[in-house]
């Protein structure tokens, strides 16, 4: 049998501390604990940045080229195509855009979006009646895109219109808040 004193020392060899102070299972039981924080640490940096800091700011309007300015004729709507690049999360998308565009006899350009505001139904151009002609519903709009007849709530939608030498350059569209009478 072993004596109390033989008993006495293993106890203490068992729950001794190191030269440092530190038992083995105290290490063990700090190495939990850092790794534990690291982990939450690792999880929780990147959910409060999506929590606290707002979205990516929306980068400057892109500006379409749709050709040149001297060769569109005075006071005649002309149907205009063009392609934007879109990015969708990690996707580029290159888009068609389709604009009306009319050159008044000063030089200025305006540029109409391809949708009747009533619906959405795409409208065209009639040389015969010389006005924009909505077939679905029968909303007619004039050259300056001002409703003449018809279910449409407001005037054709215009792009943001940009030359640039003799280049037409085409932005956003803008939706027109004027009501028509």
């Amino acid at each position: 049998m072993e004596s109390d004193e033989t008993k006495e020392r293993v106890n203490d060899t068992k729950a001794s501390p190191d030269a440092d102070g530190t038992t083995r299972r105290g290490f063990h039981v700090g190495a939990i604990y850092a790794i534990g924080a690291l982990i939450t640490a690792a999880l929780g940096a990147p959910a409060a940045a999506y929590l606290m800091l707002g979205p990516k700011a929306r980068k400057n309007e892109d500006w379409v080229d749709f050709g040149d300015v001297t060769k569109l004729p005075a006071n005649q709507p002309i149907e205009m195509v063009g392609r934007r690049n879109r990015s969708d999360g990690w996707k580029v998308i290159s888009e068609k855009v389709t604009a009306w565009v009319v050159k008044s006899p000063d030089g200025s350009v305006v540029a109409f979006g391809p949708r009747c505001t009533h619906l959405g139904c795409a409208h065209h151009w009639d040389d015969n009646q010389a006005k924009f002609v909505c077939p679905c519903h029968n909303s007619f709009f004039a050259k300056t895109g001002a409703v003449l007849s018809g279910p449409a709530p407001r005037p054709l939608d215009r792009y943001n219109v940009k030359i640039e030498g003799n280049k037409l350059l085409l932005g956003g569209l803008r939706t027109n808040s004027e009501q028509s009478a």
